[in-house]
Parts: structure tokens; C-alpha cells; sequence
């Protein structure tokens, strides 16, 4: 779920990602590019990198999902810093709703309502009906950004609402073509995975949300 919810602008990427920066504080991980003109191998090792650190985005979303914000924090601050931007920025915008969480207001403020972050929250929580109103409203202040997109096609697919996911997702690659892989590998989209039309966007020739051991 990038929360997997890539979905979070910076993020996100994706989150599995979110133009899309998908960005990231807190300790770096570095990571060596392995990959050279001809060398399948290294890019098989890239791969199973960027597979990786959606992995430990998805753990920090399931401590997300059960509120645990602290124990989410702090995955989703190493993740913030790390070298892919989908992830990262989607990494940066769970953060800063665990650090809401886990402050108090003060009484009698008032804050402006980040439509994008409640509806990333309540999906991850699967409030869907909710997690949909809040990212319609955001898509529609601010429309057209691939973000916002990914996160209502991912909300449509977990409810179930196969056409409405693919048209959102549908505009989140053709906005950002790195969402393509982002939503191959991200949970959310499991029950699109035979969809001819899913296959065609993520551009899967064999089975989908597989991973490398």
C-alpha cells in the first residue's frame, strides 16, 4: 500500500511511490546503483532494493492502519531519506500525519483541513466511504495531481469500484509513468490484478504483486 499509499505527495512514493518527487528526514539508507548498460543482473538488483524498502513501507503502514504512530514514525523517517522518490514522498506525508497524531493542539486552534492527508489516513485505516470523500474534495481543490489520483484509484480498488479505480489510475501514469510500477506492486490493486486494463497500465507481462526472494 503505498500506503502504499504512494499515496503521500512530498507524497507517495510512492508509499507501495507518490511531479512526484515521492520524498523523505531521519537517517539515510544508501543504496549503490548497480546498474550498467547490458547488465540484467544489476538491474535485477535495483529491483529487489526498490522491493525492499516498499516491503518495510508496507510494515510501517500496517502499524499505521493500528494507530501505532510512533512505531510507524519512525520506519516511515528512515524511508523519507532514501533514494527513490515515490516512496519517499509518500513516506514524508504518513509522516507528518503520525507527528499530527501523536501531538496534541492546542485548545481553540484551528488548522486548515488537508483533505489529501485525512483521505491517505482513512484509507490506510480502510474507512474507504470516508478516505473517498476526503480525496474527491482534495482532487478537486486541487485538481489533476498524479497524488491525489493514485490514492483515489487505490481507495476505488479496496472498495471494489474496478471502473473509477482504473480511470483514476489511468490519469496518476499518464500525470507520472513511475506510478505504473508503483501500483504493480502495491496491494491496494490486488483485486485488479486479472484486469486487462490494469495489466495494460502497469504493463505486467507475467503475474502481478509477486516479489523477489
Amino acid at each position: 500500500m503505498l500506503d502504499s499509499r504512494r499515496r503521500a505527495q512530498g507524497t507517495p512514493a510512492r508509499a507501495h511511490g507518490t511531479n512526484g518527487s515521492r520524498q523523505r528526514t531521519g537517517q539515510r539508507h544508501r543504496f549503490k546503483s548497480h546498474l550498467r548498460p547490458g547488465g540484467e543482473l544489476d538491474k535485477r538488483r535495483v529491483d529487489v532494493q526498490y522491493l525492499n524498502t516498499v516491503k518495510h513501507f508496507e510494515v510501517a503502514a500496517r502499524h499505521f492502519q493500528k494507530q501505532q504512530y510512533t512505531k510507524a514514525k519512525e520506519i516511515f523517517e528512515r524511508l523519507a531519506g532514501g533514494p527513490y522518490p515515490e516512496i519517499a514522498d509518500r513516506a514524508r506525508l504518513h509522516l507528518h500525519v503520525c507527528q499530527q497524531r501523536l501531538e496534541r493542539p492546542p485548545v481553540g486552534s484551528t488548522k486548515r483541513v488537508d483533505h489529501y492527508l485525512l483521505g491517505v489516513a482513512e484509507l490506510n485505516a480502510r474507512n474507504l466511504e470516508v478516505a473517498i470523500d476526503h480525496l474527491t474534495k482534495a482532487d478537486r481543490s486541487a485538481p489533476n495531481r498524479e497524488h491525489i489520483r493514485y490514492a483515489l484509484a487505490a481507495a476505488h480498488a479496496v472498495q471494489g469500484n474496478a471502473d473509477a479505480a482504473l480511470e483514476h489510475l489511468r490519469a496518476a501514469v499518464r500525470l507520472r509513468p513511475q506510478n505504473s510500477f508503483q501500483a504493480r506492486h502495491d496491494e491496494d490493486f490486488h483485486s485488479l490484478a486479472e484486469h486487462p486494463v490494469f495489466r495494460s497500465l502497469v504493463r505486467a507481462e507475467g503475474s502481478v504483486f509477486t516479489t523477489t526472494a
